[in-house]
């Protein structure tokens, strides 16, 4: 049977070659099928989802930027991805449209899902028609399929569509880009660390997975890991009540030292009894399915968060030492996650990674970066690098104080044609010169653009993270690049097509006005005519 199939598979694609098991867009339109640069929006509507939706049919009705992204995204995923075997699969179209809606609305999968499967005009760009209101997308094809975009991938579309926008502004991006440069805190979906709370995060996730082994293999050896749990967070809670007082009196200070340490010394005494149970029951399994092997591999990496929690516990409560912070871990489950003190009014702490934007004076961002263990001066120079590769008409950026290092002067003159740095402390009468110029203060003053660009991005989802991994954060922060410059490419479109709009009403309405007038004409001049003929003719 099986040798059957494989002959008559082999037999149809030499006839008809190889079907695409998943394709870019499907070019063949479906009856009642709306073709994407026809598809018509409300222009009136200031909401975000139209003004991204245009954006992307502007794209698309652009051939050389449609060839453009089509290609990138075919190179990229064709590396990792089989087109013409396996089950079908979502175009890949459909993936770019929901992936950059999400952050552009900064939805949930939930609120994706929701929408994808009832908002009409989107469905008539994903390619859908009236006829097939049946086909529904499900939530985990959504959540699978929009992970197969890598950052690089839509790092490089996002140059695309940042080109398209430069080429439809016209003569004013002609003249040069002026850019702007500044970074900002995306946070990570963690909450406020604490070593009595990673402790508790560590064994409780080791106990969660060694009490589903037992039960896979039938073994009642972990039946009262639940009141195990109970018991610890017993003597947790114990610890944070009298972590509360705040009393200045050195006697209840005292006491409270006291029984702080007794009741700490308590949690690590359990805790360090469920970390050898935990390891004496890995010794006892004895298998090779791959299922298991991974999730023992998981409670292995938990156990040893659960053991440097503990001895950071005893050193810095029960002998009074101090942590170093690089030896510090901020997440048990997004290690990348980072403490970042930028010195805000009201925000003594933010825990996430910087990313720091170059911004035009149209809006449009035209790199971005995940900065990992880095600071602002340490990518300056690395930073335009990138940029000016990318868009060779860069002529000038400014940075506000943080990005400044004497090196950083001097190499970001050579790369750029006006550098608008701001130096720290005391500066020279040169650099005094520099400063005063009129064009410095022009650009110092256009600075605080940025600013808008990353309340933006900010708003439309890169307050937070939902994603996992820092390879999810770095997509779910190119996403919302690409959404953030697919929607002023919309924008822009947008506003052209109303005041195409208004002058041809303008237009309407001069030739309602002229067009009586011109009819009495056409009347007069029939009734000359035709005297000046009865005049030759009685002559």
């Amino acid at each position: 049977m099986s040798n059957n199939y494989f002959l008559a598979k082999d037999i149809i694609s030499k006839i008809f070659g190889k079907t695409d098991m998943r394709k870019t867009i499907d070019p063949q339109l479906k009856i009642g099928q709306t073709y994407i640069s026809d598809i018509k929006f409300d222009l009136c509507s200031r909401d975000e989802i139209p003004q991204l939706l245009i954006g992307l049919q502007a794209i698309h009705s652009d051939p050389s930027s449609r060839k453009a992204v089509f290609q990138a995204i075919s190179e990229s995923l064709g590396k990792t991805i089989d087109f013409h075997n396996g089950r079908p699969g979502m175009d890949l179209w459909k993936i770019l449209v929901l992936g950059t809606l999400r952050l552009n609305c900064n939805w949930d999968f939930d609120k994706l899902h929701d929408i994808a499967n009832n908002h009409l005009i989107l469905r008539q760009m994903l390619g859908h028609t009236l006829y097939d209101m049946d086909e529904q997308y499900k939530l985990q094809t959504l959540k699978d399929n929009i992970t197969l975009f890598t950052p690089e991938l839509l790092d490089r579309i996002s140059q695309i569509v940042v080109h398209h926008g430069h080429a439809s502004i016209g003569n004013k991006a002609l003249k040069g880009l002026n850019a702007s440069c500044d970074s900002f805190v995306e946070e990570t979906d963690v909450h406020f660390p604490t070593d009595i709370s990673l402790l508790w995060d560590a064994l409780q996730k080791s106990i969660h997975l060694i009490m589903g082994i037992f039960d896979e293999i039938i073994s009642s050896q972990w039946r009262q890991g639940e009141h195990h749990l109970r018991k610890l967070k017993r003597a947790l809670r114990k610890v944070q009540q009298i972590k509360r007082s705040n009393s200045k009196n050195p006697e209840k200070k005292a006491l409270k030292e006291k029984h702080l340490k007794s009741a700490v010394q308590d949690c690590l005494n359990q805790a360090n009894i469920l970390v050898a149970k935990v390891e004496d029951s890995l010794k006892t399994i004895k298998t090779a399915e791959p299922g298991l092997v991974a999730k023992i591999s998981m409670i292995e990496e938990y156990i040893s968060h659960a053991k440097r929690q503990i001895e950071q516990i005893e050193q810095r409560v029960i002998a009074d030492e101090t942590i170093a912070h690089e030896d510090k871990v901020f997440s048990l489950f997004e290690p990348h996650t980072e403490w970042i003190s930028k010195g805000k009014a009201g925000v003594p702490v933010e825990l996430g990674l910087k990313i720091c934007i170059i911004k035009d004076q149209f809006g449009f961002i035209l790199h971005h970066q995940v900065m990992e263990h880095q600071t602002d001066d340490q990518i300056a120079v690395s930073l335009i690098n990138t940029t000016k590769e990318r868009f060779s008409d860069i002529v000038s950026c400014s940075f506000d104080k943080g990005f400044h290092s004497k090196n950083n002067q001097i190499e970001l003159s050579k790369l750029l044609d006006t550098v608008v740095l701001p130096r720290k402390g005391k500066i020279s009468k040169a650099a005094q010169a520099i400063e005063s110029s009129p064009e410095f203060k022009h650009l110092r003053r256009k600075h605080s653009a940025v600013e808008s660009s990353i309340n933006a991005l900010e708003n439309h989802g890169l307050d937070r993270c939902p994603d996992h991994g820092i390879d999810g954060f770095k997509r779910y922060t190119a996403f919302a690049v690409l959404a953030r410059n697919l929607q002023i490419v919309g924008s822009i479109e947008q506003q052209k097509r109303i005041q195409a709009a208004k002058s041809r009403e303008k237009a309407q309405q001069t030739i309602s006005i002229i067009q009586p007038i011109l009819s009495i004409i056409d009347r007069r001049e029939i009734v000359l005519t035709q005297a000046l003929v009865e005049f030759r003719l009685s002559a």
